[in-house]
């Protein structure tokens, strides 16, 4: 092996730890992978923005992975799943005989985190109470724990994240300007899933896959109507909502058939569509019961059908390169020499053209040449 090509598989292996459960190669989340990239190296605060559901933790966890303080603590606290009395204390500790109950010392989240980084989810969820003694930690970088006198001096990074607009709360005297000034120092905004749809069907394989595994499943076909369910589905829960309909249609699943968990006996997409905030076209909507009534075991395509034609599309956006930063190994978030095994395993060859929408939708043969 070549020196050039030994860094390029080390510069490939050190992005996949960097990015890793992070499933997607289309632009817009392209577009966001290289502002973590370009904000990680740094010891700046950052505020990750997204709907509910978008994987506002694994954008923190990538900039982590990415910083010096790899290797050191990545502490998380969720702000809106502490009681307000609560809160205080598990961010700052606090000193036996602080309070009632308190019948013991207690490190809070801050201590813990010393030398690494910490993770404060739903921040604008955070009482205005608190925020005064955030701000004071992120400028002084020093602390006392409740009931205590000593100040405590830390060295840590802070990432925040919110579904919440904190501008418009600002502006409401719900949130600390000042604070959200030093929080906002490089915002990072997550699109939702509905804008990033090129990412559905590697979301889809990746879940699976990975739950196939977990109950000991086989899922060897996914109906083309199925994916079309997923692909134009408007994800009012993101990523996550993807991935428990995906767990449910692999527990429901069949003689190695993936069912569509969202049709209308299965679960509340009805009710969804009509509350939605991306309202249908009559057309679109037409699409969509089409798709429900055309759902017929001859428009099924094997799952390494499916996975084929995805490969195959990013080599066609790539020009054939694999390695590289800019090659389908760094795009699909798999070394290079594991995507050409793939290659090989599922037959492509330099050059292949991907299948149209149309042909995709013909019956799959029984059994296919070697």
């Amino acid at each position: 092996m070549s020196s050039l090509t030994r860094l390029r598989c080390d510069e490939q292996d050190e992005r996949d730890r960097e990015f890793a459960q992070i499933v997607g190669s289309s632009t817009a989340l392209e577009s966001v992978l290289a502002e973590v990239e370009r904000v990680a190296p740094t010891d700046s605060t950052v505020l990750v923005l997204g709907e509910t559901g978008t994987g506002k933790e694994l954008i923190a966890r990538a900039i982590h992975n990415i910083s010096s303080r790899y290797g050191h603590p990545f502490v998380k606290l969720n702000c809106a799943a502490i009681p307000f009395d609560l809160l205080e204390s598990e961010l700052f500790g606090h000193e036996k005989g602080a309070f009632t109950g308190a019948v013991a010392q207690r490190v809070g989240r801050f201590e813990m985190a010393d030398t690494g980084t910490l993770f404060l989810d739903e921040i604008g969820d955070l009482p205005l109470a608190l925020q005064p003694k955030l701000l004071r930690v992120l400028q002084e970088q020093e602390f006392e724990r409740l009931g205590g006198g000593r100040t405590h001096r830390i060295n840590i990074r802070l990432l925040a994240a919110t579904h919440r607009d904190l501008e418009q709360m600002v502006a409401r005297d719900e949130f600390r300007g000042d604070l959200y000034y030093r929080l906002n120092v490089f915002p990072v905004a997550i699109p939702p899933l509905r804008e990033r749809r090129d990412d559905i069907p590697q979301l889809v394989l990746h879940f699976v896959e990975e739950f196939s595994r977990r109950m000991g499943k086989r899922i060897e076909h996914i109906p083309e109507t199925t994916m079309n369910a997923f692909s134009t589905y408007h994800w009012p829960g993101n990523v996550r909502e993807l991935q428990n309909l995906v767990e449910r249609a692999v527990i429901r699943s069949d003689n190695g058939v993936l069912p569509n968990p969202l049709s209308t006996s299965q679960s509340s997409w009805s009710s969804a569509l009509k509350l939605g905030a991306d309202p249908l076209s009559a057309e679109e909507s037409g699409r969509r019961i089409e798709a429900e009534i055309m759902s017929e075991p001859r428009s099924m395509d094997s799952l390494e059908d499916v996975q084929r034609q995805h490969i195959l599309r990013v080599l066609e956006r790539t020009g054939w390169v694999i390695s590289g930063p800019n090659g389908a190994g760094a795009i699909l978030n798999v070394h290079p020499n594991t995507l050409r095994s793939l290659m090989s395993r599922l037959g492509i060859r330099h050059q292949e053209v991907p299948r149209t929408r149309r042909e995709f939708s013909q019956p799959v043969p029984d059994a296919c040449p070697d």
